[in-house]
């Protein structure tokens, strides 16, 4: 159903947005989480996360449809894809690949959401047989191995064909992450496995400090909804992995929200974030410096008490398995029951 949102005044014009039910469970039941705007291009258009009330999957709702949403993936959102950028998340995710990929088999990888497709180049020097999957009309041209221009649920692949699927913090951006996690139970071999990651909605981060980017994440998952995805598409589940060695989610502001929020029962509002560096020296008509950021640590001591302070949060929260990035593997089981 096509909504017309009127955002509060001062929050951007009129969008024709999308309302949806939850993409796992069906239900119509939502409660709302927290509204944040577009942080990186959009910052006057605003968009409410709710969680579903049956089975706790959060989404954007409404949500820009397939044919708008490409207005908030702009050429420069890939900037920060460049290869020489990046060998040592390559390195590590093609960890994991040789960690659970069943032996014997063909080592045969399909990479959703590949980019430029240097992930899949890297494990091709590995000796791997690779393809991918990318739907972004902006991305470089790749000749050198087969990509697929299509929605993964589209792509033209065969049954059973690969060892490995992968899906680095994808599938937070897609309309349907069901047909993608049916998807690629189809196409992995039997004992193949499937490896993604994606923002844990149970984190202080993501649930709380606004570190999340709507609208290019519109889907939220817990263990629990990623458990229940597999369950249902015929994928088991096999372990999880909380860190910061494939992507990392800062837990930006954690000391401000137990001080002075937590402790009384109160949410934090996006609108109560202090100012960053940047702004502030925006604002301020500064370059950055060691002068212009000594003044920011004097004008903003307690942001700057949170910096120093948040690897102690990290290390905590990647111990009780509550960081806000969580790396997941699931297989298709070899018999066909």
């Amino acid at each position: 159903m096509l909504v017309d949102c009127t955002p509060p005044p001062g929050r951007g014009g009129r969008l024709i947005m999308e309302s949806v039910t939850c993409n796992l469970c069906g239900s119509s039941e939502s409660r709302p989480v927290f509204d944040m705007p577009d942080t990186k291009f959009f910052p006057d258009e605003w968009f409410t996360v709710v969680e579903c009330v049956k089975c706790g999957l959060g989404f954007v709702n409404p949500r820009p449809s397939r044919a708008e949403i490409g207005r908030h993936y702009p050429a420069d959102y890939y900037d920060y894809l460049a290869p020489e950028l990046h060998q040592q998340r390559y390195a590590n995710e093609a960890q994991y690949i040789e960690r659970y990929a069943s032996p014997g088999h063909h080592r045969r990888l399909l990479d959703v959401g590949c980019a430029n497709g240097d992930f899949p180049r890297f494990m091709k020097a590995r000796g791997w047989a690779v393809e991918g999957v990318e739907v972004s009309a902006t991305t470089v041209p790749v000749t050198d191995f087969p990509i697929h221009r299509a929605e993964f649920p589209d792509a033209r692949l065969q049954p059973d064909s690969f060892d490995v699927v992968t899906a680095w913090a994808v599938l937070e951006h897609v309309h349907d992450p069901m047909a993608y996690f049916v998807r690629a139970h189809e196409v992995l071999a039997p004992g193949g496995a499937f490896i993604f990651t994606v923002p844990n909605f149970a984190s202080l981060a993501s649930r709380r400090l606004y570190r999340e980017d709507p609208p290019r994440h519109l889907y939220y998952y817990t263990e629990a909804t990623v458990s229940a995805y597999l369950e249902r598409t015929g994928l088991r589940y096999e372990t999880s992995v909380h860190g910061n060695d494939v992507y990392e989610m800062l837990p930006t502001h954690w000391l401000r929200y137990y001080l002075q929020y937590r402790w009384r029962g109160a949410p934090m509002r996006y609108t109560d974030l202090p100012e960053s560096p940047e702004s502030y020296f925006a604002r301020r008509g500064l370059a950055p410096s060691l002068t212009s950021r000594a003044r920011y640590a004097l004008t903003h001591p307690f942001t700057v008490v949170d910096a120093l302070t948040r690897p102690l949060h990290e290390r905590w929260s990647m111990a009780r398995r509550n960081y806000g990035i969580v790396t997941f593997v699931a297989r298709k089981p070899r018999d066909r029951a």
